[in-house]
């Protein structure tokens, strides 16, 4: 940790630095101004696959060459645009003053007029953002939720077979399988990954309040609703929206924060049930060499991995809530409370980020403690009392339900002996009874 990380004031940038850098190619000030250089390029160079008189003269020109120079941005040149910025007080000017002036050392000031041309900075926006979105929910995002399920998924595999006293409301509750408890989590986050992927990546794109008046009135015998759909939908693959105001809907972007805060949620339920079975000694942790767990009691390993998931998710639920209540929100055609918000997208994505590597040290830390887990169960035998009342049930005894609770729903400890003691006052045949008596807490798990 250098001497600017730790006086960052966001532990994202301090602290946790090293874990969330990554997303700085997506979501920071550089990558935005990276991405709106990007579209306004690749806008410059759609229309100049267009009949229009001006730009004839690029019909066969290297535009490779132009995406070269221009994407292949150093640190200087993300400067040069924060300095025009002084001037103008338009971030989105900034960026097209900047492009202009590197038209101009390729000897191309003839066809500078039509950077930004018949557009308004959502124009831009509204599309790199988006854009840089989706480049960094698949490159970072993806693979780390991804690690998680396989992590979760391997677990379920290895503890397949484990019987586990099952716990409702806090209960000795029917027996279950260590495996597919975990299991539950593997398909919870594979079914919301698989509608939050679903969730198109929308954009707009059509001048100063969504008509292409600018366009249109320029060059009205072009279909710029065509343009712009082909722009957007096969260049760019995103989602052009077809009618806007000034600026994208969001609604769109707020189903994305909405399906991510429900993922989070699912990885907040797991934190805080491994954290019970730690508690519960089900598992130990494995210990690190030099690494202390408390200040004063020196016996402590505490599970703090999935303590700081739980805490980053909170923050990050936090902001994803308010980006989905706020940004589908706007006044008549535009206000500009949306511009502010949308350069924090990245801040919840970074807190998710930090929770999810968290939660798989956490995982990766247990270690299985089966002795505890079997007398969990070999203290618990009125666990079974369901099962044998459903087959005394099947075989038409008299009020099954109710002599297994005048046998089972008191304070005293029931356990295998006094199970096999009522079953032989039961008024069934031997058979039965030697179904009932293989019934044991371990055995009984279901399907």
């Amino acid at each position: 940790m250098n001497i600017s990380t730790l006086n960052a004031i966001s532990p994202i940038d301090g602290r946790y630095h090293s874990q969330t850098a990554d997303l700085g190619a997506y979501f920071s000030e550089a990558a935005l101004i990276k991405y709106r250089i990007f579209v306004e390029v690749e806008y410059f160079i759609a229309l100049c696959e267009l009949p229009l008189p001006a730009l004839k003269g690029l019909s066969n020109y290297n535009f490779d060459a132009i995406r070269l120079e221009i994407n292949n941005l150093t640190e200087e040149d993300i400067l040069a645009v924060k300095e025009i910025e002084k001037t103008t007080n338009h971030d989105v000017k900034a960026v097209e003053y900047f492009i202009k002036k590197k038209f101009d050392e390729l000897g191309l000031s003839a066809y500078k007029e039509y950077i930004h041309f018949g557009l308004t900075s959502q124009d831009i926006n509204n599309t790199a953002i988006p854009y840089s979105l989706k480049a960094g929910l698949s490159i970072i995002y993806y693979p780390q939720l991804q690690e998680l399920i396989n992590t979760l998924s391997d677990l379920a595999k290895e503890w397949k077979h484990v019987s586990m006293l099952a716990h409702t409301h806090g209960q000795p509750a029917s027996p279950t399988r260590l495996g597919k408890e975990v299991q539950v989590f593997v398909e919870r986050l594979e079914n919301q990954l698989a509608l939050l992927q679903e969730i198109p990546f929308g954009a707009k794109f059509g001048g100063a309040t969504g008509n292409f008046n600018a366009h249109h009135v320029a060059f009205p015998l072009i279909n710029w609703k065509n343009f712009g759909n082909n722009f957007v939908d096969k260049k760019l693959k995103l989602k052009r929206l077809q009618n806007t105001t000034q600026i994208e809907h969001y609604d769109y972007m707020a189903a994305q924060f909405d399906g991510l805060k429900r993922i989070n949620n699912i990885v907040l339920d797991l934190n805080r049930d491994f954290w019970t079975y730690i508690s519960m000694n089900y598992f130990k942790q494995k210990i690190k060499e030099g690494e202390v767990g408390s200040s004063a009691m020196p016996h402590k390993v505490n599970p703090i991995d999935f303590e700081n998931s739980e805490g980053n998710i909170g923050i990050a639920n936090a902001l994803f809530e308010h980006l989905a209540a706020k940004l589908p929100v706007s006044r008549l055609q535009r206000d500009l409370t949306d511009s502010t918000v949308l350069r924090n997208i990245g801040v919840p994505l970074a807190h998710t980020i930090i929770a999810l590597k968290s939660t798989i040290k956490g995982l990766n830390k247990l270690l299985l403690n089966q002795k505890e887990i079997q007398a969990d169960l070999d203290n618990n035998w009125a666990v079974v009392a369901e099962a044998i009342q459903t087959i005394l049930r099947r075989e038409n005894y008299p009020n099954p339900y109710e002599a297994l609770k005048d046998l089972t729903r008191t304070n005293t400890q029931i356990n295998a002996q006094v199970m096999a003691d009522f079953i032989e006052t039961l008024d069934v045949t031997d058979e039965v009874k030697a179904e009932l008596r293989a019934i044991t807490p371990s055995s009984y798990t279901g399907i």
